[in-house]
């Protein structure tokens, strides 16, 4: 019989009860990433009063261990007066109710990143303790809170000179697990980021797990980021210049001050173009218009000068992708009412920013080429390079693809142990750590899904490396090969011929070393694969434990403890430590990491592109020192080490 549905089984969430209900939803996530989010909606409604020219200075203090952060700011301070339709401190409903802010209508703020209202009681939902502290009417103001809830009414304080707001949280452990301290590192990173967006802010960062106070003021703003970047990416600029523009239109996005455009850009040696772009202060890791518009423009702006001083060599397509080649550009824009891609504010979606952001562009690009020849014709020589470059390596590519079969499997490699299922979307394919390993994978897998691809060891480091060289490698080729997708600019994921890639390897620091190899060589030259969420890293178990009949597993030393601790029995547990996937007996393996319905497979996701591309360059890259610096950071935060 079916269950009873009426009205009494609908829940109404009021207040923040739905944050605490669907974390998600409002942070993206309950990981590092969205941890870190909580941080960026404070410091981002801080920027806010920067922007409208209310605030100079940020100050943010990381607790010693790591769970506790507070960010102070020297703008007006949040309203603390009795809303007189609520009948409660203007405060109070900020941080209590979703929705709620100074930001729907333009009075208050021309130009913001927080519109939705949600930030600051989104943050408090989901800390154990929040502390706001605000200062303004001469007086200072104090109101606690646990879980979004307020430990007591507004409290007025001593007198005091100046404005501002100070927050202090800690994030719930309840909400986000094990995943409640700060990165320092990222920290830093961002609040340097936050300077040079906007010139003359003084941006303090005390971390308290160094005791290191740092400062960051950048008067020179994007310009000197964007050689900032540059350098510290080991790239060096196609010619010694930075093109800087700074263009403020009235009255062209709905009311008041409109529209307002920074960049900086140059080109460099990087194979790839880079872009880091803003809107209203906000980092948009996803793009959006502003950077189609910018794209379109500097591409448009090129052309008209090749064209007009006939610069293109006859028989070669100069197509876009050449000229936008080692493009490294900081984007900044400010609009009066973004659009955003979700809470998260990823991605720009405002359609009329597109051709704000061309046609502001490209008029100046151009004046600029006309005015610098010299430059622009080192420019254009690049840009004529990297078409001869696409080509050469459109033929390389070409030679990999023209034996590769995706209808058919007759010039597949002949390591591959292929599944008999033609269909992709229930095709896996398990690239597997050594012959042995291979053997053993292929004796307990599913002959109807799941296809085997042994490789020989450390494959090759593709971090810095053109895609010609990588295609030359035969380790790397045999297996675009295998994908049947092919790689470059004839990537076409519709020809994937698995839609699980699982990378299975020993769980030690090799197979980590091989599975770090694997993902840079994915990133640099196969990333619709991990943003399509096509890769994944198998979870191999490290210790068989028995405990009289019963068999358990574990993955990690802290696991086995935990599974010894939970045993039931009281018999006296034989605990097995793998060397290596070869040791296992296939039916082992087909328990613990092949069969779908036992296995663990973590996916791997690209939650922030930018991030991600700065560490596979410091970490993979040539420049030792990058290595160095991030050991010597984060040193501290490693709990237990393999060696």
């Amino acid at each position: 019989m079916a269950k009873k549905y009426d009205a009494s089984d609908i829940v109404v969430l009021e207040g923040i009860e739905p944050v605490r209900k669907r974390p998600a939803m409002y942070i993206g996530g309950t990981d590092k990433t969205g941890l870190h989010h909580l941080v960026w909606e404070i410091l981002d409604n801080g920027i806010d009063e920067v922007i409208n020219g209310y605030a100079t200075t940020i100050m943010v203090e990381l607790d010693k261990n790591r769970n506790g952060i507070r960010l102070t700011d020297n703008g007006r301070g949040i309203p603390v007066d009795l809303h007189k339709k609520h009948k409660k401190s203007a405060l109070e409903i900020i941080m209590t109710t979703l929705h709620a802010g100074g930001k729907f209508e333009t009075g208050s703020y021309i130009h913001s990143g927080g519109l939705h209202g949600v930030g600051a009681s989104v943050v408090n939902a989901l800390s154990v303790h929040l502390e706001v502290t605000v200062k303004r009417d001469g007086r200072e103001w104090t109101q606690s809170y646990k879980a979004g809830k307020p430990q007591g009414s507004v409290k007025k304080g001593a007198a005091v000179r100046g404005t501002g707001t100070s927050v202090y949280f800690r994030p719930d452990p309840a909400i986000f697990g094990k995943h409640t301290a700060f990165d320092p590192t990222l920290l830093k990173d961002t609040l340097e980021a936050k300077s040079y967006l906007h010139k003359g802010l003084k941006i303090t960062f005390k971390d308290g797990t160094t005791g290191e106070t740092h400062h960051f003021v950048h008067e020179q703003g994007i310009e000197e980021y964007l050689t900032k970047l540059v350098k510290d990416r080991g790239k060096r600029p196609t010619a010694d210049f930075v093109f800087y523009l700074d263009k403020k239109l009235q009255n062209n996005v709905g009311n008041g001050d409109g529209f307002a455009m920074e960049v900086a850009l140059q080109w460099t040696d990087e194979p790839a173009e880079f872009i880091r772009s803003y809107v209203n202060g906000v980092a948009t890791v996803s793009g959006g218009t502003h950077e189609l518009g910018l794209r379109a423009g500097i591409v448009k702006a090129v052309r008209n000068y090749m064209d007009t001083h006939n610069l293109t060599p006859k028989g070669l397509s100069i197509q876009a992708e050449d000229i936008r080649e080692g493009l490294a550009v900081v984007l900044s824009v400010l609009i009066l009412n973004p659009q955003f891609q979700g809470q998260t504010k990823e991605r720009l979606n405002n359609p009329e920013v597109q051709s704000l952001v061309d046609n502001t562009i490209r008029p100046a690009l151009e004046n600029f080429l006309n005015v610098n020849k010299t430059i622009a014709e080192t420019l254009v020589g690049r840009m004529i390079l990297a078409a001869r470059a696409r080509e050469a390596s459109r033929e390389a590519s070409k030679a990999v693809m023209r034996k590769s079969a995706v209808s058919h499997r007759l010039n597949l490699p002949g390591k591959l142990t292929d599944c008999q299922s033609t269909d992709p979307g229930i095709s896996e394919l398990f690239v597997v750590e050594g012959d042995s390993a291979g053997g053993t994978a292929k004796q307990g897998r599913d002959l109807k899904t799941q296809a085997i691809f042994p490789i020989r060891g450390k494959v090759l480091n593709t971090e810095e490396l053109t895609l010609g060289k990588v295609v030359e490698n035969k380790e790397l080729a045999d297996l675009v090969k295998v994908l049947g997708c092919g790689i470059g600019k004839d990537f076409d994921l519709k020809k994937l011929r698995y839609h699980k890639i699982v990378l299975l390897m020993d769980a030690d620091i090799d197979g980590y070393h091989i599975s770090t190899l694997l993902l840079t060589f994915f990133f640099r030259h196969m990333s619709e694969l991990i943003k399509h969420g096509h890769v994944f890293i198998a979870q191999p178990p490290l210790y068989r434990i028995d405990i009289g009949k019963e068999v358990l597993w574990a993955g990690s030393d802290e696991e086995k403890e935990r599974v010894l601790s939970e045993a039931r029995s009281n018999a006296k547990p034989t605990i097995s430590r793998f060397k290596g996937l070869g040791e296992m007996f296939p039916q082992q393996l087909k328990e613990t990491t092949l069969n779908p319905a036992t296995r663990r497979l973590l996916k791997v996701e690209l939650q922030d592109e930018l991030h991600t591309d700065r560490t596979f360059h410091d970490l993979m890259g040539k420049r030792t020192e990058a290595r160095y610096e991030f050991l010597m950071a984060n040193a501290t935060l490693a709990d237990n080490l393999d060696v």
